[in-house]
């Protein structure tokens, strides 16, 4: 545990942000995710323009942080359309992406003018017939499956051979296909990739954004004009959950980027960005009480109030969903001194709800802390309703000059009647 985490967990302790009905709470360090977004903003020229993948954190403060830090957004569901809207940000500097998008979301995000990426043919007769009677200022163009492979989680891959995701743009015919549509349809003005979102190396990702680029300069020639004038490569930098260091950097990515695909450089096209786990994740942490601790077949066990409902991923899938966690004290004074190997176990109702196995840490104790690192994307801001545990609140924290926290409360501790009348 760091220092920051260190203060902000120790000043929540002491404002009684825990108690029996509050065993897990969640923060996100609001300096440290400004100076993320920052870093994003300066790694790539003016031409580039950047949208947060709202599935990432959908928490309504968290759009409207990084609305206020120069983002735009990305949403893939008619549930974060609105919720981004809510937030304030602009149609206009919004994209929908959704592989199954119904005639009704279209025509809604037609409407507002949000720009639009087209997954298959089918969806794309269905634009043209609602653009038929009603015209759009959205900017409008296909998402493309170059093929290039997966890395190293096949579930977040989405440019293998069969992903679900986009035109493949090997396939047979498709490459023709898609060249024939932008000519004959001249309102196709933009093109979007998207190769992963976790496990994929940036020689993986440049070589698909050097694919698509490809094809956007064959539809531009074969126009005898720019018809294609923005380029939306999505998102997908890689996050290490290994320890605090951030790599790759968003400018290691520009820097491959440009090696690989000068032409995004040139300002001949504008280009877009959607970044999500990469700006939100190592600025997230989990703090959970330790119930109980235990010994099972001469492993030591702690007993947590955090599992699989704020750690889906990391409890399903935990060879590629690993964590770092550690542990403090009563007071959030993080522990030091003598390791043992101990487990963390969440509180669900089945055998693998665990958090760690086998990790070496201070000794853990009953009313002690357990902390799980890099959690600000996809864990406590997409609750799992399993054994009807309630949604843990959520603090944005920001450490004031004369070492002081001043907490904000960006969701509160989710009533039973509140979950239960969402289970339904």
């Amino acid at each position: 545990m760091n220092t920051r985490q260190e203060k902000i967990l120790k000043a929540s302790v002491a404002e009684g942000h825990f108690n029996d009905d509050r065993t897990v709470v969640a923060y996100v360090d609001t300096d440290k995710l400004s100076e993320t977004v920052s870093s994003l903003l300066q790694a790539f020229p003016e031409h580039f323009s950047h949208t947060f993948a709202a599935k990432a954190n959908t928490m309504s403060n968290a759009l409207k942080m990084v609305k206020d830090l120069g983002m735009g957004c990305e949403v893939a569901s008619p549930g974060e359309l609105e919720q981004a809207l809510r937030a304030g940000f602009n149609p206009a500097e919004m994209v929908y992406d959704e592989p199954a998008k119904t005639p009704a979301i279209l025509e809604r995000a037609l409407g507002l003018g949000i720009g639009l990426n087209i997954d298959n043919f089918q969806e794309l007769a269905r634009v043209e017939e609602i653009l038929t009677g009603k015209p759009s200022r959205s900017r409008i163009g296909f998402r493309i499956n170059p093929q290039v492979g997966a890395g190293s989680i096949s579930a977040m891959s989405t440019a293998t051979h069969t992903s679900k995701f986009g035109v493949a743009l090997e396939d047979d015919g498709n490459r023709q296909a898609l060249i024939s549509a932008y000519l004959q349809k001249p309102w196709l003005t933009s093109i979007h990739t998207h190769v992963g979102s976790q496990g994929c190396s940036l020689e993986l990702m440049t070589a698909g954004v050097g694919k698509v680029v490809a094809l956007a300069e064959e539809v531009n020639r074969a126009a005898g004009q720019q018809q294609i004038e923005v380029v939306d490569i999505g998102g997908g930098l890689p996050v290490n959950f290994d320890s605090d260091e951030i790599t790759p950097t968003f400018s290691d990515y520009a820097n491959s980027l440009s090696q690989a695909v000068p032409e995004l450089f040139t300002g001949k096209y504008r280009v877009k960005t959607e970044f999500g786990r990469s700006i939100f994740a190592k600025n997230g942490f989990i703090a959970t009480r330790v119930e109980y601790t235990k010994s099972a077949g001469g492993r030591t066990i702690a007993v947590s109030h955090a599992g699989a409902q704020v750690a889906t991923r990391t409890v399903f899938m935990p060879d590629y969903w690993k964590i770092r966690v550690s542990v403090a004290d009563s007071s959030g004074r993080a522990k030091r001194g003598n390791e043992v190997m101990q487990d963390i176990a969440g509180p669900l109702c089945f055998a693998g709800d665990m958090i760690g196995t086998e990790r070496l840490l201070p000794e853990i104790e009953p009313g002690d802390y357990v902390v799980l690192h890099d959690t600000g994307a996809y864990y406590f801001s997409n609750p799992f309703y399993y054994n009807a545990l309630t949604a843990p609140a959520v603090y944005g924290a920001a450490i004031e000059d004369h070492e002081g926290v001043n907490f904000k409360v960006w969701r509160r501790q989710q009533t039973v009647n509140d979950m239960l009348a969402a289970i339904g």
